[in-house]
């Protein structure tokens, strides 16, 4: 029996500052078993929440570079808010009618306003992400009777990367943002950063139950499932096998990358801007 090759736009590209991404791909690789990954992890600067607008755009157009022109995919995720926020447009606008771009942000939106047993939402993110205002803005337009409060939680995608999650540390940590009166009387709850569904039992723990959460991983790879068969994109059979790259190869990443995709992975290790500058 003959390996399949992948042809030319087979893959779904997505990328991510780290790991946080990889709960996307993981919704992605669910709903649509038959699509080939291409996951490209920047965890040679990570996290991207610290750092300016400008920067972000720079590594978000040379990575979506790679996908598009050296892996040849029919599609890009920005599977991270912060790149959506500070990137979205510009890659959108620079590779209008290459392929479809698909961000984070949207979709969450528009899960959010669809439902309207929600009368106040609480939103965290990155500094980048909240600084941006691109949610709040988005809310205050498409649905001004909608209340919400929103607040930057910094540490929270570092100790996630790091693994500290579900235990003691992350606990404290979230019980000191999540204490934040902004949140009272809240009806859900939007974690507007991927990473962040990593600790998704723990938020909802802290509102004991009783709110709903909304993260973008699901919730993506259903607009990704629809736009893909609009445009009759679709596989109809596994095209080739889920490929990482990742910038920096840290212990981290290759165990979460294990714990999402079980089997054999393809981990590695490509420092685009060395190779750049070199």
């Amino acid at each position: 029996m003959t390996e399949h090759k992948p042809k030319p736009s087979d893959y779904i590209g997505i990328f991510d500052s780290g790991i946080g991404g990889l709960t996307v791909a993981d919704a992605i690789h669910r709903l649509l078993p038959n699509e080939a990954l291409v996951y490209f992890g920047d965890t040679a600067h990570l996290p991207y929440g610290d750092k300016s607008p400008e920067l972000i755009r720079t590594y978000a157009k040379e990575i979506t570079n790679f996908l598009l022109h050296e892996k040849k995919c029919k599609a890009i995720v920005i599977a991270c808010n912060t790149a959506s926020a500070a990137a979205y447009e510009l890659l959108r606008d620079t590779f209008k009618g290459t392929v479809p771009v698909i961000n984070v942000i949207d979709p969450m939106i528009e899960a959010v306003i669809a439902d309207d047993t929600i009368k106040k939402v609480g939103i965290i993110a990155t500094k980048t992400t909240i600084a941006s205002g691109t949610y709040q803005e988005k809310f205050s337009r498409r649905k001004p009777s909608l209340k919400f409060a929103a607040l930057a939680t910094p540490l929270l995608a570092s100790m996630i990367e790091e693994g500290f999650y579900n235990n003691n540390i992350s606990t404290a940590v979230l019980q000191k943002y999540l204490s934040f009166p902004g949140f009272n009387h809240i009806d859900a709850m939007v974690l507007a950063c991927t990473h962040y569904p990593l600790i998704k039992n723990e938020i909802a723990a802290f509102f004991h139950d009783k709110i709903k959460i909304f993260d973008s991983a699901v919730v993506v790879a259903q607009k990704l499932k629809w736009i893909l068969e609009k445009e009759n994109l679709a596989a109809d059979e596994k095209a080739g096998e889920n490929v990482f790259y990742v910038s920096d190869l840290t212990d981290s990443f290759e165990k979460s990358t294990r714990i999402f995709f079980k089997g054999n992975i393809q981990l590695k290790h490509l420092p685009l801007w060395e190779k750049k500058d070199s």
